[in-house]
């Protein structure tokens, strides 16, 4: 057990250092960084067990950060681990620097996520800790980990802690605990001006175990991960009332506004000297930026214990392997991020059905091909089609993490995170669905899942207006535009920062799937239909010829000597089909294009795609969202027939003819543009 004065010093060693980085870059949140530091010392000097030799170990704790306006007490912590170096922590916040405003996920640094939208971090720890368990109840003791989590008071109320929370707590999760820096005040007021609920009974409601302590109390915080750790049924919550910008030295004495102020400027703008605060915290104002010997000490011990410590679970591992080799071939696998194997060609689809039953058809051959792949639905399994894995598995349960399926409830935003943070802690394979309408409330995580490069997969069925009767308010509209913008996007790898595919029929659907489980670097949409679709005509075995989408764009149909090319993605290619059989009989030829991913178009050769999309010819695109969709392929000589409103109350049947969906609209529109 380590000094309580060596482990006051090690923190007050965060403290100046946080301090300092803020101040160096004239940028910053210092307040909670120095509030937080007793607990990030004692759980990394004392708790958290991880290899220092080997980042990626798969059996370490995870600690997930969720406020990631607190880099700095995080940055220091890892530089006294020494992950990072002084001159690192000098460049905080400048470009091209390993030490930006808000942690990006860096696991070789010891950084398990970006974070920066407020409540989203805590809940990738909820879905990391739903890993573990999965992967213990398959691997056994080998996956004995403790996920760790830091939240502030703008993750608690931000509302998708609520889901999380509840999730957590209905499961079980008692490989779960979370410090909830409890320090009453926020950026621009008082916690008790915008919350007053009683936090320990709701977490306790939710049947957590809630332990509430004196935050910056090194004897209270150990004691509470003691606690934490022996709990064997539900996942624990420790508050920590801990104080804002704790040792800062202000002009006139420690005062509530200055404790406000310090939390998003630097302490010399917050009216606190930054001089003097280093000397209350025992260092040198002239050089700041030094780990203090005792401190290094301190750490250097740890690292000694650790090593020890990964060198047992390794020798454990090892016997384990050589009892259970395949079980150990498994686990290499899962981890390595290499696709599964799937025989793709020999899974059967009805012809003629919605692309969402082709999906439900997929996903019944995965539920018994692919071991480590867990599917949620946001409560419409029989809807959006999960049911398909779920017919071939179980919920996952407290008590019971045998299945593959979780049963999220209606918590789309929720669902995400935890998908997000089952993909970060590695071995298994997530996917999530719910209505494509409903993706709005799962935007945020989608980019950040594309800042992380994680290869999660977000199903989305009913696709457009033709929900019918349910109203504008389910029928997508302007949701594919949204995503399809993250195909525009690249990513710091010069990679489309997410594969979006909406395919044309059901073997364009197993095509689209070949295409997310193959992608292992970006996360995928995959956009299906509510409504039967028409196969698109063959010339041969039609998923031969589906196989050609994974250029994103390809031609289905086409006449000699065409006279325009018509375009589209999902089920209007069909009826664009039967729109150019109509043109045919009046003597007009068409080049028929499927177009499932526009940003797996472009990444093709320049050659490829003027093969598929002459720029001389002339193109008319079909869309069911917004004309933008197709802007880029059909150009500004082109012409779009799409949505330019919400959708309407009515049968699909009798919106298709209202909006302009039928084969006579499309020929009708062809002439015109043609003159």
């Amino acid at each position: 057990m380590n000094d309580i004065k060596i482990l006051n010093k090690a923190a007050d060693n965060i403290r100046i250092l946080a301090a300092s980085m803020v101040e160096k870059a004239k940028s910053g949140h210092p307040g909670g960084a120095m509030g937080g530091a007793d607990f990030i010392n004692i759980l990394y000097s004392e708790f958290l067990e991880y290899d220092p030799k080997n980042p990626r170990w798969e059996g370490r704790d995870r600690f997930f950060m969720d406020p990631g306006h607190m880099s700095p007490m995080l940055y220091s912590t890892l530089a006294l681990v020494g992950k990072y170096s002084m001159d690192d922590l000098k460049q905080f916040r400048q470009w091209g620097s390993v030490t930006p405003g808000h942690p990006e996920l860096d696991v070789d640094r010891g950084v398990e996520n970006t974070s920066g939208p407020l409540g989203q971090g805590h809940a990738y720890a909820v879905g990391a800790a739903i890993a573990a368990k999965f992967l213990k109840a398959r691997l056994g003791d080998v996956m004995n980990q403790t996920i760790y989590a830091f939240i502030s008071d703008g993750g608690i109320q931000e509302e998708v802690s609520q889901g999380a929370g509840r999730i957590a707590g209905h499961l079980g999760l008692d490989n779960l605990v979370m410090f909830y820096d409890s320090n009453g005040i926020q950026l621009s007021t008082k916690v008790a001006e915008v919350n007053e609920e009683n936090v320990a009974a709701k977490y306790e409601a939710w049947g957590w175990k809630v332990i509430t302590i004196e935050g910056n109390n090194p004897e209270a915080i150990r004691n509470s991960l003691k606690e934490a750790k022996a709990e064997k049924a539900k996942p624990t919550l420790i508050i920590g009332k801990t104080i804002m910008g704790k040792g800062a030295v202000t002009k006139e004495g420690k005062s509530f506004e200055n404790q406000v102020s310090t939390h998003g400027q630097p302490l010399g703008d917050a009216g606190a000297s930054l001089e003097k605060t280093i000397e209350n915290l025992g260092g040198n104002p002239q050089d700041p930026f030094v780990i203090f010997p005792e401190v290094k000490e301190l750490y250097a011990k740890r690292e000694a214990e650790l090593l020890k410590l990964v060198e047992e679970k390794k020798s454990q591992k090892n016997k384990w392997a050589q009892e259970n080799p395949e079980l150990a071939k498994k686990l290499e696998v899962w981890f390595s991020g290499v696709a599964p194997k799937v025989d793709w060609s020999k899974i059967e689809q009805k012809p003629n059905a919605a692309t969402r039953a082709a999906s439900a058809t997929v996903l019944a051959t995965l539920a018994q091909q692919v071991e480590n792949m867990i599917v949620s639905s946001a409560d419409l399994s029989n809807s959006d089609k999960t049911d398909g894995f779920l017919k071939h598995t179980h919920a996952l349960t407290r008590g019971d993490f045998s299945g593959a399926f979780l049963q999220a409830g209606v918590a789309e935003f929720t669902m995400a995170c935890l998908c997000l943070g089952m993909s970060l802690h590695g071995g298994v394979i997530p996917a999530c669905a719910t209505f494509f309408v409903f993706s709005d409330y799962m935007k945020p995580v989608i980019r950040v899942a594309a800042l992380m490069e994680q290869p999660v997969k977000f199903i989305w069925t009913h696709d457009a207006f033709r929900v019918g009767e349910d109203g504008p308010t389910h029928e997508p509209v302007e949701q594919e535009a949204q995503i399809r913008l993250m195909e525009k996007l690249q990513n710091h790898k010069g990679h489309n920062s997410m594969l979006v595919l909406r395919p044309a029929d059901v073997q364009e659907a197993t095509v689209a799937w070949k295409l997310a489980m193959e992608n292992t670097h970006t996360p995928t949409g995959l956009i299906f239909s509510r409504q039967n679709i028409k196969d698109i005509p063959s010339q041969g075995k039609r998923y031969e010829e589906a196989l050609q989408s994974e250029k994103g764009a390809y031609i289905v149909q086409e006449d000699k000597n065409f006279d325009v090319i018509l375009l589209a993605s999902g089920s209007e290619v069909s009826t664009l089909v039967e729109g150019a059989e109509l043109l045919r009989k009046d003597g007009i030829k068409s080049r028929i294009v499927s177009v499932p991913s526009e940003g797996l178009f472009r990444s093709q050769s320049k050659e490829y795609q003027e093969s598929i999309l002459p720029k001389d010819k002339k193109k008319f695109g079909l869309t069911a969202g917004l004309p933008v969709n197709l802007l880029g392929l059909v150009g500004d000589s082109g012409k779009i027939w799409g949505l330019e409103s919400f959708g309407y109350s009515a049968p699909a049947s009798i919106l298709d003819q209202k909006l302009g969906f039928t084969p006579e609209n499309v020929y009708k529109q062809v002439k015109e543009y043609l003159g």
